[in-house]
């Protein structure tokens, strides 16, 4: 982990040889210094035990519904997928779920809802994206039925949709009263909308690679602020693969397998000196050069979208992200209304 981070090892250690300090400030400069260096590049998260999935799903009026409670809930989220994405990618596979996929990005974000007393729902969409007519009424009333059902109607209602699901909330939130939203590599769907001052306050999470979005973002930033909106943005960066990193940031493959998957990208030249990915993964065919190397993954069908997922993670062109979710957090809990 340390590699890219050699030369302030070594001056680390030098000042403190130099001084004749404690190992044990040695350690404390590595731990205070490192994570700024490489921000949220080698990210592994620990919730507690304690916190885990435990779902409820239910078909609601022919859609898809997944949910989960915590006691003492303060506020209630709503998740939207991306296209080709379900309510399943938000959850680990359970008791309750033995079908949930729990992809990486998706389930961290719930998770971290969850730790934070975020009532949780997921719904999927009928079709690959959503669409912002019929289905549009349908969603807004099983959240509304949910919140009354669950006795969660005095709390306020947020909502994050990534990509499509970003759209699909942004058009949403004229309709539904939502204390604030988070648009995830979406940049709305202002200019086919009236948007009026009472629209909540909005987060744009993006990925400035995608220049166009981008463009269109800072676009509808001042579009909102002219109305008087509170709108912010959060842009992600991307970041460089480690050996480690597949195996921190997804549940069940090993340390073993995450150092040849990273060898395997390194060797076939899918990454650059850096360790950054010179391709969006869905542009590298790093699924056939697997195929080819012998190097075997436990459980491949598994593992094939959870990888995919954090190697356009690292790229940081147009993927669900869960790296920002203490920012995501802390917009909600300043907009509580």
């Amino acid at each position: 982990m340390l590699k890219r981070g050699s030369k302030l090892s070594k001056l680390v250690w030098s000042i403190a040889q130099s001084c004749q300090l404690p190992i044990i400030v040695i350690c404390l400069g590595l731990v205070l210094v490192v994570p700024l260096l490489f921000g949220h590049n080698y990210v592994t998260v620990n919730l507690g035990s304690s916190m885990h999935h435990d779902p409820t799903m239910e078909l609601i009026n022919k859609t898809e519904v997944i949910w989960q409670i915590p006691d003492s809930s303060k506020a209630v989220l709503f998740l939207a997928h991306g296209c080709h994405g379900r309510a399943l990618n938000f959850w680990d596979r359970s008791i309750n779920c033995p079908i949930c996929v729990g992809l990486p990005e998706e389930r961290l974000i719930a998770l971290n809802a969850l730790a934070r007393k975020f009532a949780v729902l997921t719904i999927s969409s009928r079709g690959t994206c959503w669409s912002l007519g019929e289905e549009r009424q349908v969603v807004k009333n099983i959240i509304k039925w949910w919140v009354e059902k669950n006795n969660l109607a005095k709390l306020p209602l947020v909502a994050l949709g990534a990509s499509s699901g970003g759209y699909f909330v942004s058009a949403l939130a004229t309709e539904l009263r939502f204390s604030s939203i988070v648009l995830m590599i979406a940049e709305g769907m202002f200019s086919r909308m009236d948007i009026r001052e009472d629209y909540p306050p909005t987060l744009f999470v993006h990925m400035p690679k995608d220049r166009h979005r981008n463009r269109m973002i800072a676009e509808n930033i001042q579009f909102l602020r002219k109305r008087g909106i509170d709108a912010q943005e959060i842009q992600c960066l991307e970041f460089p693969l480690t050996p480690d990193l597949l195996a921190n940031r997804i549940p069940g493959l090993d340390q073993t397998t995450s150092v040849k998957l990273y060898e395997l990208f390194r060797d076939k030249g899918f990454i650059d000196a850096r360790g950054n990915m010179k391709k969006d993964g869905r542009q590298t065919r790093w699924k056939e050069a697997l195929r080819e190397s012998g190097v075997e993954l436990l459980h491949e069908s598994k593992f094939i979208h959870h990888i995919q997922e954090e190697l356009n993670l690292a790229f940081s062109y147009h993927e669900m992200t869960s790296l920002k979710t203490d920012q995501i957090f802390e917009w909600f809990d300043t907009h509580m209304r």
